[in-house]
């Protein structure tokens, strides 16, 4: 089985990169000289994906143009949170309920994504469908994170993920969601966080192990620290 659409999660404001996203969204900045947006989009084309849905709220002009002059060989559809911004849960259940998909693979664009993803994504999605879960993250150890600031997100044992008082994982910011978490939802601005913390009490939120290095735009000073290694 496959996924057929892909969401990239553009809306935010970016607070932690100011003064550079006080004019330019996160999504646009530049790392090697290739936006962010650009770098993942270009992974899910590798990904053979058939299309994009992307959200956006803050700066979403400049979005916008860019998908537009840039025309990339992919359907990429932009939707707009609306009046107010809609958090990444809220985000999400905007996008997916204009499609008749069931299952969404699901993109951060601020993580450098590299075609070294390819192979762990694929094996990720073929645990979804195997095991027939709802929800899956890619994680990774913190050892393998570029910022060494970064505390863990969960613990993983047997593909399940959990919250310990040691977290030795890290969400990546890529995650295989179906639709049926967002069945009972009635309150539009939310976190993703509210779903994986339901399926964590249940003991069905799983995650799926990483080993690329992990790099990821945290903050000014991490930007910062990785252009100089461009």
């Amino acid at each position: 089985m496959n996924i057929n659409t892909a969401l990239i999660l553009c809306a935010g404001y970016g607070k932690r990169l100011n003064p550079l996203t006080f004019k330019t969204p996160k999504p646009l900045l530049k790392l090697n000289d290739v936006t962010l947006l650009e770098n993942t989009i270009n992974l899910i084309i590798k990904l053979n994906i058939k299309k994009i849905k992307l959200n956006t709220y803050y700066l979403q002009d400049q979005i916008k143009d860019f998908v537009e002059k840039k025309k990339f060989k992919i359907e990429i559809e932009i939707i707009s949170d609306g009046e107010k911004i809609l958090d990444t849960g809220g985000g999400i259940f905007n996008m997916i309920q204009s499609s008749n998909d069931e299952n969404f693979i699901i993109f951060n664009p601020d993580t450098i994504w590299n075609l070294d993803y390819i192979k762990p994504i694929n094996e990720m999605k073929d645990f979804y469908f195997s095991e027939k879960v709802e929800n899956i993250l890619l994680v990774v150890e913190k050892k393998l994170s570029f910022d060494k600031n970064f505390k863990g997100d969960f613990g993983l044992s047997k593909n399940l993920l959990q919250k310990e008082s040691i977290n030795n994982y890290i969400y990546t910011g890529c995650q295989i969601i179906n639709k049926k978490n967002f069945t009972h939802i009635e309150n539009k601005n939310f976190s993703i966080i509210e779903i994986w913390n339901n399926l964590i009490a249940e003991k069905k939120l799983f995650g799926f192990e990483s080993k690329n290095k992990f790099l990821h735009i945290t903050n000014i000073e991490v930007y910062n620290n990785l252009l100089k290694n461009d």
